[in-house]
């Protein structure tokens, strides 16, 4: 009788998971620390099994398509091979399904469920709320020389009067005009600060990016210089704003960018450069691999390999400035590094792991940071400079960045220098206890209150 009841239960379990069904819309949210990424998976039934397709809304990703999709006694298995994804969960009765997300070596939990799922508030005290007490107005402005339009954000310290002005330049990867990064609102609380305190703020969607029109993915440092000038020639059209104390503000590439458009335009009464890089390009990379590998606990001896496999790369693309000869050059380094599988994913062909690692490098902004000197501009900045940078910086390394820039104006005939290393913040500004990139969403603090008084009270000595 015993073993009869047991028969019977297992096929009752068989006919509850066959009559489950996995076909349709899967949501989940991917939580990284300090990072909610919603996840959706996509389901279809055909002849020979199941494909699927995936979606990552907050990245503005849909339809990525899905490598291999299996569901076999309950186990949902999900693979898109060119991202090394991987996802495997379990289908419960309560028509959820419980799971890992996997990619590049690391996993973490991932839950989905047919019910549009929503991500978990941030919270982020210092995020300015309405009503404001400055004038905010939402305005476009032309680029001429590129043929497109840029959208953003001018505020005013009141309706009435004249007043000194910052353009906000942001740093790299695509960027609205709040410069937002998980959760974080930088130049939204840094434009909220200065305007509350007489200055003028005029803050824009990178091009290509939010309401500003052109090509973010074929832009170079050099191309967003000139949107930053076009910023400058609206700035000078308002009756609002004194023509002879318009700043820049630039953090990170930004930081690269107003050394740019400082060294060729007198229309620039100072600079404040935010963990802008001083270092040329290759080395900064390089400075930045070590530091955060060091933080990540990963072995000196991986860290070695890792960085001389990167420097042989980056000379590569110093030495060779034929588009053919690079394109070749790249194809054969990569292709050798390659042949021993150590930095392969396994489910990722040969000829795949080359081609994701070639439109990496040799896209034509990396191309240009990584042969980009900031100190061919730097030297030629005559105006006042404010360059400062966390204490705890590892993607901008605080000690040697500051010198170098301090190097450049000098050797430039520039005195006008006031440098600084802010205690115990990140690339970010905010106070951390590593530093890590990882760390920056788990923080709510947005920007450091010592940093924005730092910068405040040395543009008030400029503009007085």
């Amino acid at each position: 009788m015993r073993k009869i009841i047991l028969a019977g239960l297992t096929f009752f379990i068989s006919i509850t998971l066959f009559g489950q069904d996995v076909i349709g819309q899967w949501n989940g949210v991917l939580k990284i620390p300090g990072i909610q990424v919603r996840v959706v998976f996509n389901i279809d039934k055909t002849d020979s099994g199941y494909k699927s397709t995936m979606d990552s809304p907050d990245q503005g990703a849909i339809g990525i398509p899905v490598t291999t999709t299996s569901f076999e006694n309950a186990v949902l298995k999900l693979a898109v091979a060119n991202a090394r994804i991987e996802y495997e969960g379990v289908l419960g009765n309560d028509g959820s399904i419980v799971g890992n997300f996997k990619q590049a070596g690391q996993s973490f939990p991932l839950n989905l469920s047919k019910i549009k799922i929503e991500k978990e508030k941030l919270i982020r005290p210092q995020e300015p709320t309405k009503p404001y007490s400055y004038i905010s107005e939402d305005i476009t402005f032309e680029n001429q020389k590129a043929g497109i339009v840029l959208a953003g954000t001018l505020t005013l310290p009141k309706k009435e009067g004249v007043f000194p002005v910052v353009v906000l330049i942001s740093g790299s990867g695509p960027q609205n005009r709040d410069e937002e990064l998980l959760g974080h609102k930088p130049f939204f609380v840094i434009a909220d600060y200065l305007t509350k305190n007489g200055i003028a703020v005029l803050r824009y969607d990178d091009r290509g990016i939010g309401s500003s029109k052109g090509d973010f993915k074929t832009a170079t440092s050099l191309d967003f210089a000139t949107d930053v000038q076009a910023a400058i020639e609206y700035l000078k059209t308002r009756k609002e704003i004194n023509k002879k104390e318009i700043g820049l503000i630039g953090h990170s590439e930004g930081g690269i960018i107003a050394p740019m458009v400082a060294s060729k335009s007198k229309d620039v009464a100072f600079i404040v450069l935010l963990a802008g890089p001083g270092l040329p390009g290759d080395q900064l990379l390089l400075l930045q691999q070590n530091l955060i590998a060091k933080g990540n606990g990963v072995s000196e001896t991986e860290i070695q390999k890792s960085i001389g496999l990167n420097q042989k790369a980056f000379e590569i693309v110093k030495e060779y400035t034929n588009d053919d000869e690079l394109q070749a050059q790249m194809t054969n380094y990569i292709t050798e590094i390659s042949k021993d599988g150590t930095n392969k994913p396994e489910n990722m062909s040969e000829k795949d792991f080359v081609d994701r690692q070639i439109t990496t490098i040799l896209n034509p902004w990396m191309l240009y940071f990584l042969r980009y000197d900031p100190s061919t501009a730097l030297e030629k900045v005559k105006c006042p400079v404010l360059a400062i940078n966390g204490e705890k910086d590892v993607q901008v390394p605080p000690k040697e960045n500051l010198e170098a820039i301090k190097k450049a104006l000098l050797k430039g005939g520039n005195e006008k220098i006031t440098t600084k290393e802010l205690p115990n913040l990140n690339h970010l500004f905010q106070e951390c206890k590593t530093g890590l990139p990882s760390e920056y969403g788990t923080i709510e603090q947005t920007f450091s209150p010592a940093a924005l008084t730092e910068i405040l009270k040395w543009i008030k000595l400029e503009t007085k």
